[in-house]
């Protein structure tokens, strides 16, 4: 039950892990809370900005909070899928006779970086699709389970930059969250200034460890959501879809995907989380639009007439919460 929830140890952890990140990492609250929500939702966060905002800093800097074992992929044109997940490798024994023996790739870890991941090519983007969802890792036909808990925290650079390859939807749609990082306001760029070009050397101290992360994510699914909640997080989905009964004129017009079932459990899910941290044990519509872009900005696909016209996804979620505001 929710009354049963030890919220004080979700409060020490959250903050916790907050504290020591805000020793490296200057501002950027939002995007940090949100990376968060994802781990506390066992999901996993793509993160999205211009090189030099801090975005691998940010991950590497969470792992140092968390007491789990971390890797880092450096996605690049000519990464292959077994440099992700491993291969077979010929190995010998003391005899002499030769055998197959799996040797795991750097995915076989708790939290990985998929560092610049749209540098690499559709093929090699793949290669998470298995381990994202399923939590496993199947080589010639052996399935390998990953380590618990198994986090993807990607970044990725815009997609008009050069040298970059578009992630293909169902690799989208399999991110907890997409997060939009920021460039820091004149003042955050002073103290970034500062704390770089200084001999300031923070120390990050682990804050918790995998089992008790695994047991504060579990917590977080019981919490209650009113049927009325639910159906407005299933209302936003669904009016997203261009021919959806009630999908508003500028849904039709500019909307050629709309996001799957995912979204409308990210929505509910985040929800949840976001309500616990607000000191509540019942989630309100306020929790549910607040967790709309990060939930669904990469869950719904534009037409060819939006990108001439300059219409954003976050511009479609603004307009559809407009609509549907809630009650």
């Amino acid at each position: 039950m929710a009354s049963n929830i030890p919220t004080e140890n979700l409060y020490k952890t959250v903050h916790g892990i907050e504290e020591e990140i805000s020793k490296v990492i200057v501002g950027q609250h939002e995007v940090v809370r949100d990376v968060l929500i994802t781990v506390l939702a066992g999901g996993h966060a793509l993160l999205e900005g211009v090189p030099g905002l801090g975005k691998t800093l940010l991950v590497r800097v969470l792992s140092d909070a968390l007491d789990l074992q971390y890797s880092r992929i450096q996605f690049t044109p000519d990464l292959m899928p077994a440099d992700i997940v491993g291969t077979n490798v010929i190995s010998l024994d003391d005899s002499g006779s030769r055998s197959f023996r799996f040797e795991a790739g750097p995915i076989f870890a708790n939290v990985v970086l998929a560092d610049e991941i749209n540098r690499a090519t559709p093929k090699t983007q793949s290669a998470l699709l298995e381990a994202m969802q399923e939590q496993t890792v199947t080589v010639s036909r052996t399935v390998h389970q990953l380590p618990q808990p198994f986090f993807v925290l990607a970044t990725q650079n815009p997609v008009e930059m050069e040298g970059t390859y578009p992630l293909p939807e169902a690799q989208l749609d399999r991110f907890f969250f997409k997060l939009l990082v920021q460039y820091p306001n004149e003042k955050e760029l002073a103290n970034i200034v500062d704390r770089t070009t200084s001999s300031y050397r923070p120390r990050v101290q682990k804050v918790c460890d995998g089992p008790t992360l695994i047991r504060v994510s579990a917590m977080v699914r019981d919490v209650p959501v009113a049927s009325h909640i639910r159906d407005y997080a299933v209302k936003l989905v669904v009016s997203a879809h261009p021919n959806a009964p009630d999908a508003p004129k500028f849904v039709q017009q500019f909307v050629r995907l709309g996001p799957s079932p995912r979204g409308a459990q990210a929505l509910v899910l985040a929800g949840k989380i976001r309500a616990l941290l607000e000191g509540r044990f019942n989630v309100s519509f306020e929790d549910i639009a607040a967790v709309a872009h990060p939930a669904l900005r990469h869950r719904i696909i534009l037409n060819f007439q939006a990108e001439m016209e300059g219409m954003t996804t976050d511009r479609v979620i603004d307009e559809l919460l407009k609509k549907f505001p809630g009650d």
